[in-house]
C-alpha cells in the first residue's frame, strides 16, 4: 500500500495552499504538519519572549505549543485561521506559565540579550556615535520592556497581541474569546497604564 505521507521535498515542490497542508496534516501526514508550523514558529518564538521576556521560557511555550498544536490538529474547525488558532494556543500556554512564575515569586533579569531564535546579529555601535546616548537608548529600552512587564494579565495579553505582534481587534478577540468590544476597553486601559509609567520619558 502507498504511503500518504510524500517525501519534504516533493511536498515543497507543490503549491499548496495552507487549507491543503492543514487537510494533509490531518490525514496524519507530519511533512504537512512541519511545513504548516514553519510559517509561524518565529511569530509564536517572540510572541512568547515579548510575554516572558525569558529565553528558556519562550523556548518552553514555543514547544508546548507545537505540541497541543499537533495533539488537538484534528479538533481544529478552521472556523478561524489557523494562525489565529495558534496564537491562541500560545497566548494561553504563556499566560498559565506567567501564573505560575507568579506563585513561585520568579524575578526575571530584563538584560538577558537578544533572543537567540531571531538569529539577530549583535549590534556594532558606531565609534563616533556618543556612548552617552547609547546608555540612554538601553536604559529607554529596558524602562518600557519593564512597564510592558508589569501590565496587569487582562490588559498585558491584548497590549501585546494588539500593539506589538500588530492584529486586528477582530483577531485579538478571537484569540482571547472576548468581545471586540472588551478588546477596545482593555487595550484603551492598557495605554493608559503604560502611558502613565512612561510618562517621564515623554519630553514636552
Amino acid at each position: 500500500m502507498k504511503s500518504l505521507i510524500k517525501p519534504k521535498e516533493e511536498l515543497k515542490s507543490l503549491p499548496l495552499t495552507e487549507s491543503e497542508l492543514i487537510k494533509r496534516a490531518k490525514e496524519g501526514n507530519d511533512e504537512a504538519f512541519e511545513m504548516l508550523i514553519s510559517r509561524y514558529e518565529k511569530k509564536i518564538y517572540n510572541l512568547a519572549y515579548r510575554f516572558l521576556n525569558n529565553e528558556e521560557d519562550a523556548a518552553e511555550v514555543l514547544q508546548e505549543t507545537l505540541i497541543r498544536a499537533y495533539r488537538f490538529l484534528k479538533k481544529f474547525e478552521e472556523r478561524s485561521s489557523f494562525y489565529t488558532w495558534l496564537y491562541r494556543i500560545a497566548v494561553n500556554v504563556a499566560l498559565r506559565k506567567l501564573k505560575k512564575r507568579a506563585k513561585e515569586n520568579k524575578v526575571v533579569s530584563l538584560d538577558e540579550g537578544i533572543p537567540q531564535y531571531e538569529e539577530i546579529p549583535q549590534e556594532i555601535p558606531d565609534e563616533s556615535q556618543n556612548p552617552e546616548i547609547i546608555y540612554e537608548r538601553k536604559q529607554i529600552q529596558e524602562t518600557v520592556q519593564k512597564a510592558l512587564a508589569e501590565l496587569p494579565e487582562a490588559y498585558r495579553s491584548v497590549v501585546f497581541l494588539r500593539d506589538v505582534e500588530g492584529l486586528s481587534n477582530k483577531e485579538v478577540a478571537d484569540i482571547l474569546k472576548i468581545s471586540v468590544s472588551a478588546v477596545k476597553s482593555r487595550l484603551h486601559r492598557g495605554r493608559l497604564f503604560l502611558r502613565e509609567k512612561l510618562k517621564h520619558l515623554i519630553k514636552t
